[in-house]
Formats: C-alpha cells, structure tokens, sequence
C-alpha cells in the first residue's frame, strides 16, 4: 500500500485552464473521493495521476517517488472507467488475466480469487461481458483492475451508467473488494451519495482547486463555507444573532459552530435536523414531495417564512396540516455576505 499525493498541480487546454493548484494527499490504503459537478476537472485529475495526460506544473508521487516522469504502465495504477471497457471477444477468466504476465494468466486460481473478491462464482468465468448484467460487467472490470495489484486504483464515475437498484448494490461490493484488499483509491463522482457513503475522505474539487477535504461526517456536518455546504447536501438558512455558542432564529435559540463573529448571521441546518412530529414553533404543511423511504415537507411558518423538512416515509404529515418545528442538532453559521 502507498500514499498518493498531488501537490501544486496545474493542467490546461490550451486558453482553458481546468485545474490551477491542486493539492490532495491519498494516505494508503484509504478511498478520498473527489466530488465536484460534471466539467469541474475531476477526470482530468485521475488522467494526469495515470499518466494519460502531463501537467503544466506540479508532482504526483506514489509512495514517496515521483512518478510524473514515467509512463502509464510503469506507475502501477489500475483504472476503471464508468463503461467498463470489458475486451467483448474475451471471457470473464480471460479480461482478469489481460494485464498479468503471460505465465500467470494460465494460473486458475488468480481468477477464482479476484471473482470472489468481487462477489461472483467461478461459473462466471468462461462467459462473455454481453453475457453479463451492467453490475456483473463493472464487478469483472474492477477484478480485472485488482488483478495485477495495482499501488493506486482509479474510479472514474464507475457506477454512473447503473440503475439505481444494481448502482446501490455494486456499490457495496466494490467498497467491500477494496476494504479487502487495502489498495490505496482515488474516485471522482458528482453524486454526493456516493461520495459520503463509499469514502475516507471526500475532496470538493471547485474552480480548479480542492475547497475542502474532510471526512464525509466532518464535510456535511461542518462544511468550510455556504458553497461546499450547498454541493454535499440540501440546506435550511435560517438569519439569526450570534451571541457565542448560539444563535437567536425565528426557530427559537440554536447550538451553533463557525467562525462568524457575534451580530447577524445566516445559520444553516440540514432538513433533517427540523422535526415536526412533537410540540414546537408553529407551521402549516403546504407540500409533500414523497420518496417512499422519506419525504420532504414544505412549511409556512406563521412569521411568513417558508422551510423545507424531511421526515421518514412512515410519518408524512398531510398538507394543510399544523405541526410544531424544532431543531435537532447545531447548525453552521456564517456572516451574512459569506
């Protein structure tokens, strides 16, 4: 296992520049997941670490060793794309074995252990990738990527292509595989999910630089301003007074962490932190948008504010219905112009 970092990292096209001075550090053996929207320069990142593209300007160094100089198939890192990329007139046996020496590509075992790595049966190994369902095909294209054993492994929107069902279920047996394992992994996602469920850590990667990394706890709970804290998740803002550790709302007095100073604030709270199912300040339902698995409730406060709940698929409220509002948990706060 080796440590993955990037320092000072720069790459244009042409007049376009898509990162200007990335910084990230990948301790080994961990997953940091670097989210960002589509065109923020996420694959671009994982393309200059494979060595598919050269910086401007910048290191990245694998265990300690500088490994801009070197090309991709001397710097021991596996890649795996959201296609897949499966050879399709080779076997499952035979796409786990393409990148092994010539002798160990005959060794029976190898394949036996990297299907089981991933959750599927040797009977899988003799059938072609059309033969295979999407998450068969990317749990083989992970084996394939595993099978050399790769210092550094590469996951570039792997599971963008699933549906929802097999995305969830491919998901765990990856994290399962590489916790197995201990290889060292960068992904890059704009799913947020994805992002705070499967990582360490978790990068946001904007305007060409990494705003914050943090564990994904840390990341939604305590985000290092309204933008990244707008990215990773919905938001509640609530104006308010600081006074120290809490802060004076229209939802009554609130624990509060950040670095604005004392006076008016805005506070951010996550829907799920406002509970509606006991005595608080008063509401009226005004709109249900049903998941099944929960629900966001839109409320009218009777000071005219208007604030977004979320509540388990057992406990909607009907709309028109009266509620009480209270805050679980701290909220974040930041000046009024942050």
């Amino acid at each position: 296992m080796d440590e993955l970092s990037v320092a000072g990292l720069r790459k244009a096209y042409g007049s376009t520049t898509v990162l200007t001075g990335v910084d990230l550090a990948v301790p080994a053996g961990s997953l940091t997941a670097v989210l960002g929207p589509s065109g923020c320069g996420k694959t671009t990142l994982l393309r200059l670490v494979a060595g598919f593209d050269h910086p401007e300007a910048g290191t990245i160094t694998l265990g300690g060793r500088d490994v801009i100089g070197l090309p991709p198939e001397r710097r021991r890192i596996g890649y795996l794309t959201q296609e897949g990329n499966l050879f399709p007139h080779l076997t499952v046996a035979g796409n786990i074995t393409f990148g092994l020496p010539r002798r160990a590509r005959r060794a029976r075992e190898r394949v036996a252990e990297m299907l089981a790595l991933v959750g599927l049966t040797t009977a899988y190994a003799e059938r072609y990738p059309h033969e295979l369902s999407g998450g068969q095909q990317q749990r083989v294209a992970l084996a394939r990527a595993l099978a050399p054993a790769p210092a550094v492994l590469l996951l570039d929107e792997p599971f963008t292509a699933l549906d929802v069902g097999l995305r969830e279920a491919t998901r765990r047996a990856v994290t399962a595989a590489l916790a197995e394992v201990g290889t060292t992994t960068l992904l890059v996602t704009h799913d947020q999910e994805e992002a705070l469920s499967m990582a360490d850590a978790v990068a946001v990667l904007r305007e060409g630089r990494i705003a914050q990394v943090a564990p994904p706890v840390e990341l939604y709970r305590r985000p290092v301003d309204r933008v990244v804290a707008a990215f990773v998740g919905a938001l509640v803002p609530l104006d308010g007074c600081r006074m120290g550790d809490v802060a004076t709302t229209v939802l009554g007095l609130i624990q509060v962490w950040g670095t604005a100073p004392d006076g008016p604030v805005v506070v951010l709270l996550r829907p799920e932190q406002l509970a509606i199912d006991g005595p608080g300040v008063a509401a009226c339902v005004v709109a249900v948008q049903f998941h099944g698995y929960d629900a966001l409730v839109r409320l009218i406060l009777e000071t005219g504010e208007e604030l977004t709940a979320r509540c388990p698929g057992y406990a909607v409220p009907d709309v028109g219905a009266q509620v009480g509002v209270t805050v679980r948990g701290e909220g974040v706060v930041r000046g009024n112009n942050d």
